[in-house]
């Protein structure tokens, strides 16, 4: 059913185009307005700055994706995406050392953010009835008795009626801005700021037959030191050296309420202080193609515009623009994507789009935000440096301070070694599952105690912590017949 003849989608990132896709089914025409021009090719643009970093695109936005825009996935993988299963294929270092590899319930595919987009974009240029508009600046809302009418472009005298608008604008979106000099109060906008800051550079890799052998993996992951006393800052970080499409990796290392590097040198010598030594001799075999980039806009972000007692009509918000996340936590384009796709959901309910549109959407959309939201809180309100309206009690910081890493630490080993905590794991890792939902599942509270209970008797089914100085273990402790087995190599 049609709802309207013409949307208009403020932003052609990958939040805009995952909302055009949802919105073509029901108007006549769909334009996607974007103030950069965008590459034919996956390439860096001004407006996407986080695209130097790495993105893992998340089972739940995979699947919401491919919902939008079918063969997306295929596409991807198509265009030089990885498909690996992370506890295969990752190098792994959390706690003491390094953890074990097995089989487990999770896949991931990797990828650039900006070949995302480009597949995205190619995706969005299929459909018929959606044109994207590059190099235009918004500079305004039309409105009339309490619902969106158009908007309003920068630097030339025009004005596009529109029977639904879509804010996709990312954190900077001036859209609150616009509805408040229109007349609708401000909403609340509720914030936590951990002061995270990371830093990437580019590298291409080593052909395979040029590698050690002892390469067999493909990503590798140092998590923070778990240990209070006195050691260098680099251990502090998490560091990725993340794969991306065309034999190439993205070297990322990023902290809480910590100085970064910013130099090329300084980055070289800060990946030789991290806690294990493959890092910068991974760097060392790789050959770099880029400079250091670093990012510091990381805080959370959630503006509450499902409080509002009027909510404008016609008129929704996907991504950043309503609710942004610390970015590593790597819930954003996921996120976004559930959003477009819940946006489609109440799009083929509807008869018309007025007040009760506005508000049923909105509070389903508070629902799904509130998944990723709490996991961002659950880890960011327990450093002392973090900022905010979310800013907890000094109690409740030191609580979950002490509690976070050692909670982390048992649920990761008890998902080593019983499928129904990994399974759960994966959901909540994914967007599948709320935290609180995982927590207060019996049997996986029985898991856990399991695990605790065997670990405190030293009858671990799978061993972990492995010299965290020395290569990661190549062995496959997939319980599978009850023997390890070693894995094949490339």
């Amino acid at each position: 059913m049609r709802l309207g003849k013409t949307a208009v989608v403020l932003g052609g990132s990958a939040a805009g185009l995952c909302t055009a896709g949802a919105l073509a089914p029901y108007f006549d025409e769909v334009l996607v307005l974007e103030r950069d021009e965008l590459p034919a090719e996956a390439e860096h643009r001004r407006g996407v700055p986080q695209s130097k970093h790495p993105h893992f695109l998340l089972n739940s936005g995979r699947r919401a994706i491919g919902a939008l825009f079918p063969g997306f996935e295929d596409d991807l993988i198509a265009a030089g995406g990885l498909h690996l299963m992370p506890s295969m294929d990752a190098a792994y270092l959390d706690g003491e050392g390094w953890s074990a590899r097995k089989r487990s319930a999770m896949t991931m595919i990797y990828s650039s953010r900006i070949l995302i987009e480009r597949v995205l974009r190619d995706k969005v240029r299929e459909l018929p009835n959606v044109v994207i508009r590059e190099g235009v600046a918004v500079s305004g809302l039309t409105t009339r008795d309490g619902e969106i009418t158009g908007v309003a472009l920068s630097d030339r005298d025009e004005h596009i009626a529109a029977d639904f608008v879509v804010d996709a604008m990312g954190r900077g979106s001036s859209v609150g801005a616009w509805l408040a000099a229109a007349g609708w109060p401000e909403p609340e906008v509720r914030t936590l700021d951990a002061k995270v800051t990371y830093t990437s550079r580019w590298y291409d890799l080593p052909a395979p037959d040029e590698r050690p052998g002892s390469w067999w993996w493909q990503h590798l992951v140092i998590m923070p030191t778990p240990h209070k006393g006195t050691h260098p800052d680099e251990h502090e970080f998490l560091v990725n050296f993340f794969p991306i499409e065309g034999n190439r990796v993205i070297a990322c290392m990023g902290s809480w309420g910590l100085e970064m590097p910013r130099t090329t040198e300084a980055f070289v010598e800060s990946a030789r202080r991290v806690r294990a030594p493959l890092f910068a001799a991974a760097m060392d075999r790789s050959t770099p193609t880029s400079e250091v980039h670093l990012t510091r806009s990381t805080g959370n972000k959630w503006r509450r515009y499902d409080k509002l007692r009027t909510p404008p009509k016609r008129l929704a918000f996907v991504g950043d623009s309503i609710c942004a996340f610390n970015p590593f936590y790597a819930q954003g384009i996921s996120s976004a994507a559930g959003s477009a796709l819940l946006l489609r959901e109440h799009l083929a309910r509807a008869d018309r789009l007025d007040a009760r549109f506005s508000t049923a959407f909105l509070a389903a959309q508070r629902k799904l935000l509130n998944v990723p939201w709490s996991l961002a809180m659950a880890r960011d309100q327990g450093y002392a440096c973090a900022v905010g309206t979310e800013k907890a009690g000094e109690w409740k910081r030191r609580l979950l301070s002490a509690m976070s890493g050692p909670a982390f630490r048992l649920i990761v080993g008890a998902a080593r070694e019983d499928d129904v905590v990994d399974e759960h794991f994966a959901k909540v890792f994914n967007l599948d599952e709320s935290l609180r939902d995982m927590m207060t599942n019996p049997r996986v509270l029985a898991g856990l105690l399991r695990y605790r209970i065997r670990a405190a008797l030293g009858r671990h089914r799978i061993p972990f912590d492995f010299d965290a100085r020395a290569e990661p273990p190549v062995t496959d402790y997939s319980p599978e017949g009850g023997a390890a087995k070693p894995a094949v190599t490339r």
